[in-house]
């Protein structure tokens, strides 16, 4: 049935008062999912979408079907050591979900060949395998399946695993005994991300997030005990903070993370002394933003900082961080009189963001020139520079693989603390994914996979660019610009400006299947590595955050200018697309400019974003002040943020064609956000286009779970947009 008149919410006047403003809403109604009226208008907006949108059915089915078409559907990881087994997923040709696998590794010891995975070949079982867990039969009944986590015994006798059957980030806890394929009997509800076995594996250590999703309790469940006798074992109380569990690389400690964007606080628990209680090891009240591994080495126990600086008397200098190393009894002592020794130390010019280790190496994750990549040092001469870095030792020498490549992302990790090799991932935008193997002793490159693309790809017919847009304070802006190699400059092609710009989040190179389908019918995709993402250091991020987030939309702003003076976009062709805090991007510049866009794609959209900071008893309001500032306490923050937040900012102006993507079960941002936008929308548009509302109510924030069904997403979101530049058909 067609439905030609988009749906009209009731007005219903909520005042909110604050700071000596205020502010009418008249849809905040909205928020209550529990009422029918609310569950019916969203129904009513998706028939509404599914009639104006009718006709792009031919073109979402085009573009779904070249998505399936280059996707080996059939597939399998390449095996990952842990212990005694090789651990590795396979997917199968109609079904949605992986199957987690694993056989048993054939040899012990430190030798190359024993670490060497075997050669498994897709939709062929090996000798002795055994399925862990089956997504498909998991999801079997229920209308979504996302998996919230794993772990396993050191004797690989017990599976613990957290699975989400409604998009609401909350998981039910179960452990199967992989010698009978049974389940233990305790199940445990509301779980967060995030569990750890003991050595042991008598004990299972998780992590429970409050009312407002925020994670703030670690428990213990001691296995064959009731799940309500679980200990807590930490929680912290301050709503500003989030927590989170890891293990050290060996295994040995349990640590405990709590911190924000800002500051950060490390305890950890000797996890071979039953004794052992929680110990602080780097404190919050020296505001330093840090991370830690805890290890061994040469029979001594050393904890490794990644950090901004050595506590309030360094003023933390070090934005864009620096390693540093010290015993572990040396945070036994007041901090003041602790001596840290540097390892690496800081540039301005290069990120670490963050550092690992094997039982011979240390791994070193950093950016530069947007760019993250890998370095491996050896233990030994991590601690011959550490101990002679009073006189002036040399630094440590790092190895960097090589890849020949201007524009990729690489990064490393060891599944087994004993490795003699790590895993290296590495991809660019028309590089798909390639797996590798590290050797450390040699530095060798050991391809163990090219993920296939099917359906003739060939990279060659695209091209990746590095270009620079000028903000209005003269900022260079990184801007990644792909399209077909065909395609050429001159004012006539359509375009999509892509972004996200907030949490130090870098949007990094990464093949995607999906995007093909829009360079091959001539659209020039422009990533804008906007100020807020982490692209170019620390100071990147902080110069788009809070009382200068102003500059995440100039930014753009000046993307979407840089692709029109470039010639290489029709000003009337150019597209906007962004998801979450991303989502908030493109209402920002949708207000800010309107006329720039022929059409806009807002997912999952951050757009009532005052509002919902404004209530702390929302999920994650409160951690969200060290993000944009806290508005309840400061009136400049709030007036700040008022100045900008999309759903307050409408105006009467031509808004372009708007599709704005939600999930009824979304904790992170709440489907009243985009409904209340719409509803602006079309009441303050003078275009006639058509502002469109499209909710999946059995989701989260990710959006339907199954990889069809995220195909089937990505064909929307991409025929809406091809639809309205003109670009429904390939391009020769």
């Amino acid at each position: 049935m067609s439905v030609e008149v988009p749906p009209i919410a009731r007005k219903v006047p909520s005042q909110r008062e604050r700071h000596g403003d205020v502010f009418v809403d008249p849809y905040e109604w909205l928020r209550d999912k529990e009422n029918p009226d609310v569950v019916a208008h969203l129904e009513a907006e998706n028939a509404y979408t599914e009639s104006v949108t009718a006709d792009q059915q031919p073109l979402r089915d085009a573009i779904f079907d070249e998505i399936k078409r280059r996707t080996q559907e059939t597939d399998l990881s390449v095996p990952s050591r842990l212990d005694e087994w090789w651990y590795y997923s396979r997917t199968v040709e109609g079904r949605q979900y992986p199957v987690y696998c694993r056989v048993a590794a054939s040899e012990d010891g430190g030798e190359l060949e024993a670490w060497t995975p075997p050669a498994v070949v897709a939709g062929v079982p090996l000798d002795g395998e055994q399925v862990l867990l089956d997504g498909n039969a998991e999801a079997e009944g229920h209308p979504f399946f996302a998996l919230g986590g794993a772990a396993l015994t050191r004797d690989g006798h017990l599976y613990a695993y957290a699975v989400d059957n409604s998009g609401d980030e909350t998981f039910t806890l179960r452990i199967k005994d992989l010698r009978t394929g049974e389940h233990l009997p305790e199940t445990i509800e509301r779980v967060f991300y995030g569990l750890e076995f003991s050595p042991d594996g008598r004990r299972l250590f998780y992590v429970v997030a409050d009312e407002s999703w925020r994670p703030f309790q670690i428990r213990v469940h001691t296995l064959g005990t009731p799940a309500e006798q679980d200990e807590v074992l930490y929680e912290e109380d301050d709503v500003t903070q989030w927590t989170s569990i890891d293990l050290s690389s060996d295994r040995r400690w349990l640590l405990v993370s709590i911190g924000n964007s800002e500051y950060s606080e490390t305890r950890y628990l000797d996890l071979a002394d039953p004794a052992a209680t929680l110990t602080v090891l780097v404190p919050r009240s020296e505001r330093i933003l840090h991370s830690a591994e805890i290890f061994e080495h040469d029979g001594a126990v050393y904890a490794l900082l990644v950090h901004n600086g050595q506590g309030r008397a360094s003023k933390n200098t070090a934005f864009n961080n620096m390693v540093s190393l010290a015993p572990l009894e040396e945070f036994a002592k007041p901090f003041a009189e602790q001596e840290w020794r540097t390892v690496v130390e800081h540039d301005d010019a290069v990120k670490i963001e963050g550092a690992d280790v094997t039982s011979t190496h240390l791994l070193l994750s950093l950016r530069r020139d947007t760019i993250e990549t890998v370095r491996f040092a050896t233990l030994d001469d991590v601690f011959a520079h550490v101990e002679g870095s009073r006189e002036g030792g040399q630094a440590p020498s790092f190895a960097e693989p090589a890849f020949g490549e201007e524009l990729y992302t690489a990064g490393a990790s060891a599944s087994d603390y004993r490795a003699p090799l790590v895993r290296v991932r590495y991809t660019s935008f028309f590089t798909p994914p390639r797996i590798y193997d590290y050797v450390l002793a040699t530095g060798e490159l050991l391809l163990r996979k090219v993920t296939p693309v099917l359906g003739g790809y060939d990279p060659s017919d695209y091209v990746a660019e590095r270009a620079w847009a000028t903000a209005d304070d003269g900022t260079q802006v990184p801007l990644s610009v792909l399209r077909r190699a065909s395609v050429r400059p001159g004012g006539t092609n359509p375009a999509l400006v892509y972004g996200y710009g907030s949490y130090e989040v870098s949007m990094d190179p990464a093949f995607g299947i999906a995007r093909l389908s829009l360079l091959d019918r001539g659209i020039v995709f422009v990533i804008a590595h906007i100020r807020g993402g982490g692209e170019l250091g620390r100071r990147w991020y902080e110069d788009g955050k809070k009382l200068r987030k102003k500059n995440t939309f100039g930014d753009f702003v000046a993307a979407t200018d840089w692709v029109v003076s470039s010639g290489w976009a029709d000003p009337a062709r150019i597209g906007c697309m962004g998801g979450s805090a991303g989502g908030l991007l493109i209402g920002a510049v949708l207000n800010l400019a309107p006329e720039k866009f022929a059409v806009a794609v807002a997912e999952v959209p951050f757009v009532d974003a005052l509002t919902t900071i404004l209530d702390p008893e929302l999920p994650l309001s409160a951690l969200e002040w060290e993000e944009w500032g806290n508005p309840i306490e400061d009136p400049e923050v709030y007036a700040y943020m008022k100045s900008y937040t999309p759903y307050e900012n409408v105006r009467p102006a031509a808004y372009p064609r708007v599709a704005a993507v939600t999930s009824f079960n979304d904790t992170r941002v709440l489907y009243v956000e985009p409904a209340k936008w719409v509803q602006a929308l079309r009441d303050a548009s003078t275009s006639g286009q058509p502002i469109v509302l499209k909710t999946e109510m059995v989701a989260g924030h990710g959006g339907a779970s199954g990889r069809y069904e995220e195909w089937k997403d990505r064909a929307w979101d991409y025929a809406f947009i091809a639809d309205a530049l003109g670009a429904r058909e390939p391009i020769a």
